[in-house]
């Protein structure tokens, strides 16, 4: 079973090749992809980073997570799985957007199914705040702002 890593915050002048350099010393069970925009070629800030055991994903988690790439601090963490529709989520959990394929529009190559090119907004159901959850990724981080935030309120 092979294991997705995320890596964000990479330069927009970082070469696939480059990013491959960084995980070379790790072996042949690791492979790198780097995405890119399609229009300019240029790195569009995150790439993937596959390798064969967990054990050695937490290993490069633990190792390269803060590594300095061309200045930029990279951030390495488990990539969320796939998923098609999520026709399976726990209820509590906030909805995925509307896009065009799903509302039934037609998608056009290369533009928005908006007609009139204006953005797309979304409303939830409920109308209590607390009923959206925030990202698991960055939760923790979200409630030291909270508390953060908090303390200044009562400190002025």
């Amino acid at each position: 079973m092979s294991i997705r890593l995320y890596v964000g915050n990479l330069p927009e002048d970082l070469t696939r090749q480059e990013l491959e350099a960084v995980f070379a010393e790790e072996g042949d069970g690791v492979s790198a992809k780097l995405i890119t925009d399609r229009k300019t070629g240029k790195c569009r800030g995150f790439g993937f980073v596959t390798v064969k055991t967990d054990e050695l994903a937490d290993q490069l988690i633990e190792k390269f997570n803060g590594l300095q790439i061309k200045d930029n601090a990279i951030k390495i963490e488990k990539a969320l799985p796939r998923t098609k529709e999520t026709e399976d989520k726990p209820e509590g959990s906030a909805p995925a957007p509307v896009s065009a394929a799903s509302s039934g529009g037609v998608r056009r190559k290369g533009g928005s199914s908006n007609a009139n090119n204006k953005t797309r907004t979304t409303t939830t159901a409920s109308s209590d705040p607390d009923s959206i959850q925030p990202d698991p990724r960055w939760a923790q981080d979200l409630e030291k702002l909270k508390q953060l935030l908090a303390t200044q309120t009562t400190n002025s």
